[in-house]
């Protein structure tokens, strides 16, 4: 479109009344020559001069009647030619107008792809600096929802429960706060993104043939016309998916499809990043054969728990065992009959205590160490006591055989037999090897 400056529409508007004046004095003047010198004055002449020049006269008129027919017809001529070059240069200044109003939406469209792209580069820095999974989801629909949706309508993160594969959504963000997102496992929608694994734009949900729309209505009461998902895939696995979706039609395109899927890639690493970084960061802290802690993360938990305990001014009570005979066990059955005897005992372990908010640990070779928060001392020897039954009741099957093991476990508490977390770990140690002395297979509290 051609935008007239504001000066010259002003000068028209001051200087069209003055032409237009100015045209009617002309057309005056005009007559006011034809009266004189083309009837006034031949016939003023005529009266003098006498009848020659009358017929000259009769010549004259007749031949200046006919100049002015031709002359007629000439601009008459020329008037239609002009018209029509007029509606041409109208025609191509309609063409020229359309094509710089689309010139416009054109170049309006790729400031914002560019606006849109250039943010990729900040988004892929953010989500690589999130190492965890719960900073990572949050990221990814924040960025969605904000470069996107426009904070318009609904965002949704689905994550996939590798071992039922089923969806969970796992964060929201919506405009209108008082709205519930009933389909917590997805909808029709994002079963068929699941389904097929590539991404959907829905224009009008009312008019897309692909679903069935009684369906969705049972499932969520809130409104969708317009919708794009994409999911969030890795080289092997289907890690979820992220749709944003309004109660508006159309109001999503191809170009905002287009950026989702890209945010989708730079997802999916960064999801696959932050589980390998959680699984890493348990290998750390988590013995690999007997998938207790470590005994380094225990003592970081054991300080904590002191820290705690002073602050809260709580008890809690802490269990060292220590399997009996366990060399004899490896030196007549092998290393493998050894490993397979502690596997065994910690999962007795983990079983007993985990109604306990126990922290268990792998001390180290044959020995274990148990945090048990909020329990006294007293409790705590009742729950080793029951403990130390639990494994010697237990059958190991070594070779076709049944073997049975004992464990000897000290007993203390804090802060009733000390205030420091070290002095702590070495009087139950102390309360063990006393169990040890006394015959093995018991339980002994620190004095």
């Amino acid at each position: 479109m051609i935008r007239i400056p504001k000066q010259q529409l002003y000068s028209r508007k001051l200087f069209d009344p003055l032409v237009k004046k100015a045209s009617s004095h002309k057309a005056i003047a005009a007559l006011f020559v034809l009266f004189v010198f083309y009837l006034f004055l031949p016939v003023f002449c005529a009266a003098l001069l006498g009848n020659k020049l009358w017929i000259i006269l009769l010549i004259f008129y007749p031949l200046n009647i006919i100049m002015a027919i031709s002359l007629a017809y000439g601009n008459a001529g020329k008037k239609y030619r002009l018209e029509i070059e007029s509606q041409g240069f109208q025609e191509r200044l309609n063409i020229l107008s359309d094509a710089n109003l689309k010139g416009l939406k054109s170049k309006a469209a790729l400031q914002e792809k560019i606006r849109r792209y250039h943010s990729l580069k900040e988004i892929i820095e953010n989500l690589n600096r999130a190492l965890n999974t719960d900073t990572v989801g949050t990221s990814l629909i924040t960025i969605a929802y904000s470069l996107i949706a426009n904070h318009k309508g609904a965002c949704i993160l689905y994550l996939v429960d590798q071992q039922n594969h089923h969806l969970s959504a796992f964060k929201t963000k919506k405009d209108d706060k008082r709205l519930i997102i009933k389909a917590k496992e997805g909808d029709i929608f994002d079963f068929w993104i699941l389904r097929h694994a590539t991404p959907l734009l829905i224009e009008d949900a009312r008019r897309d043939f692909r679903f069935d729309l009684e369906r969705l209505t049972l499932q969520e009461t809130r409104p969708v016309s317009s919708l794009i998902g994409a999911p969030l895939l890795s080289e092997h696995n289907f890690l979820g998916i992220l749709r944003l979706d309004n109660p508006v039609p159309g109001f999503y395109t191809q170009d905002d499809l287009r950026l989702l899927v890209t945010i989708c890639d730079i997802g999916a690493v960064a999801l696959e990043n932050s589980e390998l970084y959680r699984k890493t960061q348990d290998l750390a802290i988590h013995d690999g054969l007997t998938s207790l802690y470590t005994k380094g993360y225990f003592l970081e938990r054991i300080r904590e728990e002191a820290r705690r305990s002073i602050r809260q001014k709580a008890v809690f009570s802490l269990l060292m065992l220590d399997l009996d005979h366990f060399k004899n066990v490896n030196d007549t059955l092998g290393h493998t009959a050894g490993d397979l005897v502690l596997k065994e005992t910690s999962q007795v372990l983990s079983s007993f205590l985990k109604n306990y908010g126990a922290i268990i640990s792998r001390f180290g070779g044959e020995e274990f160490c148990v945090i048990l928060p909020h329990v006294e001392k007293k409790k705590a020897h009742a729950i080793a006591e029951d403990l130390r039954l639990k494994i010697a009741e237990k059958k190991i099957n070594i070779r076709g055989q049944d073997t049975q093991v004992s464990v000897s476990i000290g007993v203390t508490a804090f802060p009733d037999d000390t205030s420091e977390e070290n002095d702590l770990i070495l009087k139950a140690d102390m309360a063990m090897y006393e169990a040890k002395q006394k015959g093995r297979n018991k339980v002994v509290c620190a004095r």
